[in-house]
């Protein structure tokens, strides 16, 4: 049985089959008659609504979870909720706080757990990422340049690993304490990805293809906050750093995204900017 809880546990190929379905208008039936659990310790927009259209347009039933439902490791042990869950689901789906509690899920070894994010990895997040520039790109992604700036967070590593695995390199820009660390380098260069480090954000981006970002502070992290906000001073995506950038270069963010922290409304909301098909293809990536 195979589940997704990184990116990397699909080949290069598999990824690219996986974009090629989520272009797929009239697909499969390959859930019908079946459900699959949705389980959200952590609340989302696009995740919950991305999955359980995705889920229906296969012919399945999606059940929404919250978290304060199940209570893993609490009420009741990570691989008892697998189990249950697995009684009446053809497939699990999990937004967690803690990486472990997916790896529990999926060591129960009872029905496909698909990772949809945890503190260390955005797995769909990756695919919907990569299915926008391609269509951006007109179906090439090998040997275009990404460049990340902001926190080497859970979407970056997953991005990283999913661009290498499909022949994009990469460029991450972090101030220092938010880049990624030796561990993460060595298994994102482990799938081939040609990845360079900055410590200052013109840098990065510079004759970038695409550039993206995330929010400084993420769900769990506000007593961090003014901390961070000082960290990322000066390290706002903003018509100036844009203007570095390779000809026709587009802008990409995961959202939801603070307008005059992260990015400027110039970029989100200017005519680089791709956030909104990158936001639909969540589903279209999902149901691939």
């Amino acid at each position: 049985m195979r589940h997704l809880l990184e990116i990397d546990d699909l080949s290069g190929a598999e990824i690219s089959r996986v974009l090629d379905l989520s272009e797929v208008r009239d697909p499969p039936q390959v859930l019908a008659g079946k459900g699959m659990a949705l389980v959200f310790e952590k609340p989302s927009a696009r995740t919950r609504n991305s999955m359980e259209m995705a889920v229906v347009q296969l012919g399945g039933h999606p059940v929404y979870i919250q978290g304060d439902e199940v209570k893993m490791g609490v009420r009741e042990t990570v691989d008892d909720v697998a189990r249950t869950l697995a009684s009446y689901h053809a497939a699990i789906g999990a937004r967690v706080f803690e990486h472990e509690k997916v790896e529990g899920l999926a060591a129960a070894n009872v029905a496909p757990v698909v990772n949809l994010l945890s503190d260390a990895a955005h797995p769909m997040q990756a695919l919907a990422d990569l299915l926008t520039l391609r269509q951006e790109w007109g179906g090439e992604l090998a040997g275009r340049t990404v460049a990340y700036v902001g926190d080497a967070n859970n979407v970056a590593r997953s991005l990283a690993l999913a661009a290498g695995l499909v022949g994009v390199k990469v460029r991450v820009g972090s101030p220092p304490g938010y880049q990624f660390s030796d561990t993460d380098l060595d298994r994102i260069r482990s799938v081939g990805t040609d990845v360079s480090v900055y410590d200052r954000p013109g840098e990065a981006v510079e004759g970038a293809d695409a550039v993206y970002t995330d929010v400084w502070v993420s769900m769990g992290q506000e007593a961090e906050a003014d901390e961070r906000g000082r960290a990322f001073e000066g390290w706002s995506i903003d018509s100036e750093l844009m203007a570095g950038v390779a000809p026709g270069g587009v802008f990409l963010h995961c959202l939801p995204a603070h307008r005059g922290d992260e990015v400027a409304a110039e970029v989100i909301d200017g005519v680089a900017s791709r956030v909104w098909p990158q936001a639909a293809n969540r589903m279209h990536a999902a149901r691939g």
